[in-house]
């Protein structure tokens, strides 16, 4: 007779380990089943977030982005530094020194609140079974709740197959020992916009191939354009919109990328070149062909606005199913299926789940865009206030970006709230407060911001949705 759990979760990514993790809180016997190891062989806890996604980008970001300001912002600041030398070896050590300790940290979680952790392939059988594979043997476990949390993994294309020697996906872009000289990245999307910031930061030239015509097309337009500029005339990003790769040929240790663009075929060599296309739901082969899990035309668990799929007593959550694929949407649908397990009656919106970029300046957004403002037929206020114009900002040396506060002109609600700027993500979290309690911008403007700091400008976008902003003409 196999092991029984109360509940099962398959994925210790960052919604399945939360999801375990308020399950054993509940007081019910969990287990997580996980696959993913370490360059060594060790399991390590954490999906793609933390070993090869959220956390080590924002490593090199981080460390990318100081070596820039040595270099070209110091000065200004009257600080002379001499000769700056980069050591990508060092800084690949720290990225991996994060993950590891955070990786780490999960597994000391899973102990303290008593999770099993079970290594291997998860597979959801009928009746609630769920078979672990590793190294061709095979265990068989039953729960009375399963919970899928399979993440997502990279949308290969077939005309850049990666080998991740010379065409990269995310994971092997964060592990280059050298800087290249000349960098291609195909997908100019949160991915590809973070990981070409990176490298650009440390030396290479960069172009990216954008199949789209429209750049960042889910950002309100104002912010999109103003941050195309910015990364293209200010930083030196090459970014190729509406750019087809029809072809890629490696040779030895470069590659040769031929595309379309304005009707004409053009090729280019680069020393690296990443693919960062998308992502798709980690479905394959994840439930046996009886046990009566549904999926949706792209793949994804099919699920009601409960996370139930069409088995009882089984739920999905994350990027395997529908909705963005963040990590923080992923979280929360775990505590929130935790809690319906329980008997509770927990809340989740996903209308006010933020959206970030973490390119330099970031760029940070949370429920409608103006154009779908204007698309639903809503009768609306904007109001902007640039970061040229906020005291803190200046001192900081940032002096791009705004913010731009959308609301319903009848009712003076929040309807969202769009940020290109320093810290956007960390200032993003007011509006979403804001939206999640459905404040007014007359209840933002009323809120005492302290002075002088960035969020100065959330506070001053506020006022001018009614003509009130105080530090720049209405």
């Amino acid at each position: 007779m196999s092991e029984k759990f109360d509940v099962i979760v398959i994925g210790a990514g960052p919604a399945g380990y939360v999801a375990a993790l308020r399950c054993a809180q509940l007081g019910m016997n969990t287990a997580c089943v996980d696959d993913w190891q370490d360059s060594e062989g060790n399991p390590s806890l954490g999906g793609t977030c933390l070993n090869v996604g959220c956390i080590p980008s924002k490593a090199l970001l981080d460390s990318s982005e100081k070596y820039s300001q040595t270099q070209h912002e110091f000065a200004d600041h009257g600080i002379s530094v001499g000769k700056v030398e980069l050591d990508v070896s060092k800084m690949i050590e720290r990225k991996n020194g994060i993950v590891s300790n955070l990786t780490k940290g999960i597994a000391g979680l899973f102990k303290a609140n008593k999770i099993t952790s079970l290594h291997g392939r998860g597979k959801l059988l009928a009746n609630k079974q769920v078979e672990v594979s590793k190294d061709g043997k095979t265990a068989t476990y039953s729960a009375d709740n399963v919970i899928i949390a399979v993440g997502s993994e990279p949308i290969s294309i077939p005309v850049a197959q990666v080998d991740n020697d010379v065409i990269l996906d995310n994971a092997g872009a964060l592990d280059i020992n050298k800087v290249p000289k000349k960098l291609g990245v195909i997908g100019a999307g949160v991915i590809g916009l973070e990981l070409g910031s990176v490298w650009k930061r440390l030396g290479s030239e960069v172009t990216l191939f954008e199949a789209m015509d429209e750049f960042l097309a889910p950002v309100d337009k104002q912010l999109s354009r103003e941050a195309f500029r910015t990364f293209t005339k200010g930083q030196g990003l090459d970014i190729k919109l509406g750019a087809k790769v029809t072809e890629t040929k490696v040779n030895k240790k470069s590659v040769r990328v031929t595309y379309e663009l304005n009707g004409e075929s053009h090729s280019d060599t680069f020393d690296k070149l990443i693919v960062a296309v998308g992502r798709r739901a980690n479905t394959r082969d994840i439930a046996s062909d009886d046990a009566g899990l549904k999926l949706d035309e792209r793949g994804r668990v099919d699920v009601d606005d409960h996370c139930r799929t069409s088995i009882d007593g089984v739920y999905a959550i994350g990027d395997a199913v529908k909705g963005p694929m963040l990590a923080h949407k992923g979280s929360e649908e775990g505590v929130f299926v935790a809690e319906v397990i329980a008997g509770q009656k927990p809340h989740l919106n996903h209308d006010t789940v933020p959206w970030v970029i973490y390119t330099h300046p970031e760029i940070a957004w949370v429920g409608i865009t103006e154009e779908q403002a204007k698309a639903q037929g809503i009768d609306y206020n904007t109001g902007f206030f640039p970061f040229a114009a906020n005291g803190r900002s200046m001192a900081m040396n940032e002096k791009g970006g705004r913010v731009k506060v959308i609301a319903d002109a009848k009712t003076d609600r929040v309807l969202g709230v769009h940020i290109l700027g320093p810290n956007a993500s960390e200032l993003i979290a007011e509006a979403v407060l804001a939206m999640e309690y459905s404040a007014s911008t007359e209840d933002i403007a009323r809120t005492v911001h302290a002075h002088p700091t960035l969020s100065e400008a959330l506070h001053e976008a506020a006022l001018a949705t009614t003509g009130r902003a105080l530090h720049k003409v209405n």
